[in-house]
């Protein structure tokens, strides 16, 4: 009895002794992962800190100076070709050739504000060079913003349309306008035809539907052109800018995106009533489309050992451009172009052939354009 009794005393220091190792080393294993784990968050942020700075790189200058003409050249081709040809032909602007470019052109732009601005302005964000932002629906917001700014400027450009139209009215044509109209309508018998009043609101019709005046649809124009500018003008610098390794795919991608954009852009100028746009505003319009993407390719040259793509302040404008103008191009898309034709224009009343090849067109603008999307 005495033996057993010693022996119960040494199985519980034993017990003890264990349980005290077991702990310790759990703590070692503790201690040793946090600081494994502090080493590599240690790491991660020297990491990112490095990828945030200059990164230092051969750039062939020769030739990214050579496809500065290169695009301006395509982009000129593809913005001034509509132009030209309505100049120069009888193709008439509701005929199957203008409706299969403006189709095609209104799809490009849909694509292009949605799989290309909008897109890549979300990736921009997430970028850790960045930080917490706070708002997952950064990008978003701004688009909205976009295109709440391009309905304000087409709505407010349209009550001072308006405003000047009933100021150039003078007591005597409003006077006169009315009798003529009367005696017209009972017949008078007369075949003299009814003088023109001139107050400045002329309108036209997109087939059953009346748009007002067409002045706004110079100011259409002018804000699509905006939205394009916005971006081509970062894709010239984004170009530039790349390395040689991917260069070259980046650059034919780009004269695609140009080609593409620049027809949608160059219809709609051609198509704009004389009324509201002579030839000499036309050119100049296409013009400036054709020679920004070109400019940001020069600013690209200028900056190319200096520019920082990882920099915290450029990554955030150019998200920030980016959203603005997939908003813009989502208003001008969507409402001036896509709704205007199909709901209130010429292709609600189209016939079988023609509603058919404006549907092809239009969906197949967006499936190339989106199809770029892979690459740039």
């Amino acid at each position: 009895m005495f033996e057993r009794r010693e022996r119960v005393p040494n199985s519980c220091g034993r017990l003890r002794k264990v349980a005290i190792g077991l702990v310790l080393a759990t703590c070692l294993l503790f201690v040793n992962s946090a600081e494994a784990h502090g080493g590599e968050v240690e790491e991660d942020a020297h990491d990112s800190a490095a990828e945030c700075v200059v990164s230092e790189a051969d750039y062939n200058k020769k030739l990214r100076i050579g496809t500065i003409f290169i695009v301006l050249v395509t982009s000129s081709i593809a913005v001034f070709g509509p132009i030209l040809l309505a100049k120069l032909t009888s193709l008439k602007y509701n005929g199957l050739v203008f409706t299969t470019i403006k189709q095609f052109g209104t799809g490009v732009i849909i694509a292009t504000a949605f799989i290309h601005l909008l897109t890549e302005a979300q990736e921009i964000l997430e970028n850790p060079c960045i930080g917490e932002l706070g708002f997952e629906a950064t990008a978003a917001a701004i688009a909205m913003a976009g295109i709440f700014s391009a309905f304000l400027v087409e709505y407010v450009g349209d009550r001072v349309l308006q405003i000047h139209a009933k100021n150039k009215q003078t007591p005597t044509t409003m006077g006169l306008e009315a009798p003529e109209v009367v005696a017209g309508k009972e017949g008078t018998g007369s075949s003299r035809s009814e003088p023109h009043v001139h107050d400045h609101v002329h309108t036209h019709s997109h087939g059953a539907h009346s748009h007002g005046p067409v002045v706004n649809d110079k100011l259409a124009v002018i804000v699509l052109e905006a939205g394009i500018i916005f971006h081509s003008i970062l894709i010239g610098i984004t170009l530039v800018v790349s390395g040689d390794s991917g260069f070259a795919t980046l650059l034919v991608v780009v004269i695609f995106h140009q080609m593409f954009e620049g027809l949608a852009l160059g219809t709609r100028i051609a198509m704009l009533p004389a009324a509201c746009a002579s030839l000499t505003t036309r050119l100049l319009l296409a013009l400036a489309f054709a020679a920004i993407t070109p400019i940001g390719m020069v600013i690209g040259v200028g900056v190319l050992n200096k520019f920082n793509e990882n920099d915290k302040h450029t990554l955030l404008t150019m998200a920030t451009l980016d959203a603005l103008s997939a908003g813009i191009l989502v208003w001008v898309g969507a409402v001036e172009m896509w709704a205007a034709d199909w709901l209130n224009g010429d292709m609600r009343v189209a016939g079988p052939v023609k509603t058919i090849l404006g549907l092809v067109s239009l969906t197949g603008g967006m499936a190339l354009m989106g199809l770029l999307g892979k690459w740039a």
